[in-house]
């Protein structure tokens, strides 16, 4: 089933994201935890490609069989950041022929050994561009983007990062899903200026379970997201405690979902970390509000 037709539907739904192994050996313990979240039946599954596409081989087992072995949609992540035509669209090929049609277009993460490289021959500069090469292979394609509630990092100001943002809907981008944020009003904001600026594509709002007070400090340097004080005050009286911060980060998570729900907004997507039990937790906490 395609994403955009389970969006359609104008129903709560709960999704989960998950990543690959980034070894072998770690493969059958990975893969696993993801079929435990399987069996919980997401509206739909995302599967991570990893930093530079280093686990694009796994990223397709591990769709390939929450799809064929478990019957949940399937999103799969796909980069292009420093990739060549002929890699990108050799993958497009191997996704296809796994038979998932959702594809989340990325321009990835720029490995730091090639910060400073002249990137004006690269195939492959920004996101748009794979959301072109991915409409030119299969029009039937449905296609997500990323976007940023608080500004992509790269951006000059917000009016440039919802310009540049049109541009990859234009391209034929079906949905998008957002950063995380742990405030909603920034999201609410968001979608006022992107629907102001002509974005009508569904918003999926992304939440990020922080579930100990280690990824504060990651969440903040991957995608420098604001944390307001009712979230400092949580992490500050409970970070030391790690059952207690557990209990605390899925509760906080549930209520933004509540709120999310409660203001129309009727898919969320949970960046699950693999994490099964914390994704149990969340859909049992909203078990009568998605039935």
């Amino acid at each position: 089933m395609k994403i955009i037709d389970i969006l359609k539907k104008e129903k709560p739904t709960l999704s989960f994201e998950v990543f690959p192994p980034k070894t072998e050996t770690s493969f059958e313990s990975v893969k696993a935890a993801t079929e435990e979240i399987a069996e919980l039946k997401p509206a739909f599954m995302s599967v991570t490609y990893g930093a530079g596409g280093g686990t694009s081989k796994y990223t397709l087992d591990i769709a390939e069989n929450i799809k064929n072995i478990h019957g949940v949609p399937t999103l799969a992540h796909l980069t292009c950041v420093s990739s060549t035509k002929e890699t990108v669209r050799q993958k497009i090929q191997e996704i296809e022929k796994a038979g998932i049609k959702n594809i989340m277009a990325l321009r990835g993460d720029i490995p730091d050994y090639l910060i400073n490289e002249d990137r004006s021959k690269w195939d492959y500069n920004y996101a748009v561009d794979l959301v072109y090469e991915l409409k030119n292979a299969d029009p039937d394609l449905c296609i997500g983007a990323a976007c940023y509630p608080e500004i992509h990092p790269e951006s000059a100001n917000q009016k440039e990062d919802i310009k540049r943002l049109k541009e990859k809907v234009d391209a034929g981008c079906d949905f998008l899903t957002t950063q995380m944020f742990f405030d909603n009003n920034l999201l609410y904001n968001f979608l006022y200026k992107i629907r102001e600026a002509g974005i009508t594509v569904p918003v999926i709002p992304g939440i990020m379970p922080i579930t100990n007070a280690k990824q504060v400090e990651r969440a903040i340097s991957l995608s420098g997201s604001f944390m307001p004080q009712r979230f400092k005050s949580l992490v500050d009286k409970f970070g030391s405690d790690p059952a207690a911060m557990k209990q605390a980060g899925i509760a906080y998570a549930t209520d933004q979902i509540i709120d999310l729900y409660a203001n129309n907004i009727s898919n969320v997507h949970v960046y699950s970390m693999n994490k099964s039990d914390v994704a149990a937790t969340i859909q049992r906490n909203l078990s009568d509000i998605i039935k």
